[in-house]
C-alpha cells in the first residue's frame, strides 16, 4: 500500500474513489527515510481530497499532479526573500547537547521554555555554559525534570527503544486519523465553484509552529477565508512570512473574559476550526468540544498534537524536532550516515506532513458535510505521522534532488510588511483550479479578530 493510499483510507476514503493524483520529478532528499516520498504522498493526499470535491460538486474529474521535487522543496521553505534575510530559525540555546549517557535537545524558541531550561540547568543563557551543565545529566533524567516544570526537551532514543517505551505502543495502536462524523439539521449553503473550490469556507486557525499553519496555508491557496488567533505575548518571526501567506493574522487573550467572548462570537460564524493544543488546554478555557459543537453545531474541528492523545505523555508539548528525537528518526539518522551527533531529517517533515494530512481532513470533511450534512471531527500527531514515515520502505533512488533554479520560482515577486519576497511555484497543479494566495504574509497580530 502506497502511503496516498494508506492516508485516503485512514480519511474515510477507498482505494475505488481515490482520485487520480500523477507524481513526477526524480531524486530524493538524503536521508535514512524515504523523505522525499513521504512529501510527494502528503502533498499528494491533500490535492487528492481538493479533486474529490471538485469532483463531486462541479462534475469536473481532472486529475491532480504533484511535483516530487517541489514537494520535497515546499518541505523546507517556500519563500525567498529578495534584499532582507529571514530571523535565525532557532535562538542560541536550543540544540543537541550531550549528557553522560546520550543525547538531549532543547527547544527553547519561546522565552517561557528557555527559563524553564535554564533554571533546571541552573546555568546562564550561554551555549557553551549550557552544554557543560547538560553533561553532568542522564538524558532521561534531565528530560523528565524539564518537562516536569512544563518546558521542552526530548533524550535521544532508537526506534526499537521507542517501540518499546508506554508512549510509543500508545501511538502505534492509535489511528493516523481519528475521524468522527456527526448527523446535524441544518443544509450547508457553500457553493463550490472549481476555480476556487475553498472560497466560501471560513477557517478559524488556533495553530502554531508549524504543523497546523502549513494546513491553514493550504486551504487559503484554494480560496478559504483564513483568520488566525494569536495570544498577545506570541511571535514567529523566523516563520511568519513562510506561513502566513493568504491569511489574516489577529491576536486575543484567550484567558480573559472579553478574549473568550470576541472567540466565540468569530466561532459560531466559522465553518472549519484548526487547533493544536494540547489535550486539556481548551477544557481549561471553557472551550472543550461540547461546548465548541453548542456554539457551531456544524463545525468541522480538526487537531493535532505532538505524542498522542493517549499514554502516559499524551499532553506533553512537543515539536517536530522532539519528536524526532523520541521516536528513533535522528539516532537512525545517526547510524545510517555514521555521524558523531544526532542526525535528523534534512526537513521537519513531521510538521509538514502533518499539515497536509490535515488540511485533507479539511476538505474531505466539507465533502462529508455537503454530501450527508454530517459535521466531522479529524485528529492526528506528530508522532502518529512519524509512525507512518518509519514504516514506509527505503527511497527507491540514491540520485539527489536538482539543485533549485530560477525556473522554480514564481514570476512575481511578493509585496509583504518585511520586504519584496518570490515564492516556489506551487508543489502540485489541478487544471482549472490554480493554487494561489490573494494575500500576501503579513506580522501576527496585523489584523482584527473580525471576518
Amino acid at each position: 500500500m502506497t502511503l496516498l493510499t494508506e492516508w485516503w483510507t485512514a480519511l474515510g476514503g477507498t482505494t475505488e474513489e481515490l482520485p487520480q493524483v500523477e507524481l513526477s520529478g526524480q531524486g530524493a532528499l538524503p536521508s535514512a527515510f524515504a523523505v522525499t516520498d513521504f512529501a510527494a504522498g502528503a502533498v499528494g493526499v491533500a490535492a487528492a481530497a481538493i479533486a474529490e470535491l471538485i469532483a463531486k460538486r462541479c462534475d469536473v474529474h481532472t486529475p491532480a499532479r504533484v511535483d516530487r521535487r517541489l514537494a520535497s522543496m515546499w518541505f523546507g521553505f517556500s519563500v525567498r526573500p529578495q534584499g532582507w534575510e529571514l530571523p535565525p530559525a532557532w535562538d542560541a540555546v536550543a540544540g543537541d547537547y550531550a549528557t553522560k549517557d546520550g543525547w538531549i535537545r532543547l527547544h527553547t524558541n519561546a522565552p517561557h521554555h528557555r527559563k524553564i531550561a535554564l533554571s533546571v540547568l541552573n546555568a546562564p543563557e550561554d551555549k557553551s555554559a549550557v552544554a557543560t551543565a547538560v553533561s553532568h545529566w542522564k538524558a532521561e533524567e534531565l528530560e523528565s525534570a524539564i518537562v516536569q516544570f512544563r518546558g521542552c526537551a526530548a533524550a535521544m532514543r532508537s526506534i526499537d527503544e521507542w517501540r518499546a517505551h508506554p508512549q510509543g505502543m500508545a501511538v502505534a495502536a492509535e489511528p493516523l486519523v481519528h475521524r468522527e462524523k456527526y448527523r446535524i439539521a441544518s443544509p450547508a449553503t457553500w457553493t463550490i465553484d472549481a476555480a476556487r473550490p475553498l472560497a466560501d469556507i471560513r477557517v478559524l486557525d488556533l495553530t502554531r509552529v508549524l504543523a497546523g499553519p502549513v494546513a491553514t496555508r493550504f486551504l487559503a491557496g484554494f480560496g478559504a477565508d483564513v483568520l488566525r488567533i494569536d495570544p498577545p505575548d506570541w511571535d514567529e518571526p523566523s516563520l511568519a512570512p513562510e506561513v502566513t501567506l493568504g491569511k489574516r493574522c489577529a491576536k486575543l487573550d484567550l484567558r480573559s473574559a472579553a478574549g473568550i467572548a470576541t472567540f466565540e462570537k468569530l466561532l459560531a460564524e466559522a465553518d472549519v476550526l484548526v487547533h493544536g493544543y494540547r489535550p486539556g488546554a481548551l477544557e481549561s478555557l471553557g472551550l472543550d468540544y461540547e461546548r465548541r459543537r453548542s456554539i457551531r453545531p456544524q463545525l468541522i474541528d480538526v487537531s493535532l498534537d505532538a505524542y498522542g492523545f493517549d499514554g502516559p505523555w499524551h499532553g506533553r508539548r512537543g515539536f517536530d524536532s522532539l519528536v524526532q528525537m523520541s521516536c528513533g528518526i535522528a539516532d537512525a539518522g545517526m547510524r545510517r550516515f555514521e555521524k558523531a551527533r544526532p542526525f535528523p531529517l534534512p526537513v521537519q517533515a513531521l510538521d509538514q506532513a502533518t499539515g497536509y494530512l490535515l488540511a485533507a481532513a479539511v476538505i474531505r470533511g466539507i465533502t462529508t458535510r455537503l454530501e450527508d450534512g454530517a459535521a466531522t471531527t479529524a485528529r492526528t500527531s506528530l508522532a502518529r505521522v512519524a509512525h507512518s514515515l518509519i514504516g514506509m520502505p527505503a527511497a527507491q533512488t540514491d540520485e539527489e534532488l536538482a539543485t533549485e533554479g530560477p525556473a522554480d520560482l514564481s514570476d512575481e515577486a511578493e509585496g509583504t510588511e518585511w520586504g519584496a519576497a518570490r515564492r516556489l511555484r506551487a508543489p502540485l497543479t489541478i487544471d482549472g483550479t490554480p493554487m494561489r494566495w490573494e494575500l500576501a504574509p503579513s506580522p501576527l497580530g496585523s489584523s482584527q479578530p473580525e471576518w
